[in-house]
């Protein structure tokens, strides 16, 4: 059985472009949590999302794993972009579309030529 930590670490390596959220993308439980979906959400890629209010084991690690102490978190590519005021000022100056476009675009490359191999 894989620990919290191992099992963030793979969430975080298999999924290019990930949030951490209170809530879900339809529905979220708190107004941070809220305005970082939206602004990932108007760059039109898709992301994976983990729900940490139903995940309490990875509330309580995650923290320590990115070293960043609050809630949302959002992580494209293995690296910690931040949480809300930071997704929110790099939407505003469009450094994030750029990054989650870059992201996407690089996973699709990723993706057919590993089925090209198999």
């Amino acid at each position: 059985m894989s620990t919290t930590v191992e099992n963030i670490q793979r969430q975080i390596g298999e999924n290019p472009i990930l949030i951490y959220m209170k809530g879900t993308p339809q529905l979220p439980q708190c107004g941070f949590s809220a305005q970082t979906v939206q602004a990932l959400m108007s760059c039109g890629e898709r992301f994976a999302f983990v729900n940490i209010l139903d995940n309490p084991d990875i509330r309580a690690e995650l923290p320590k794993v990115g070293n960043w102490p609050t809630f949302p978190q959002l992580w494209v590519e293995g690296e910690l972009v931040g949480g809300c005021d930071i997704v929110v000022e790099m939407y505003e100056n469009g450094e994030l579309e750029t990054l989650v476009k870059q992201a996407a675009a690089r996973s699709q490359v990723n993706e057919e030529s590993a089925s090209k191999d198999a």
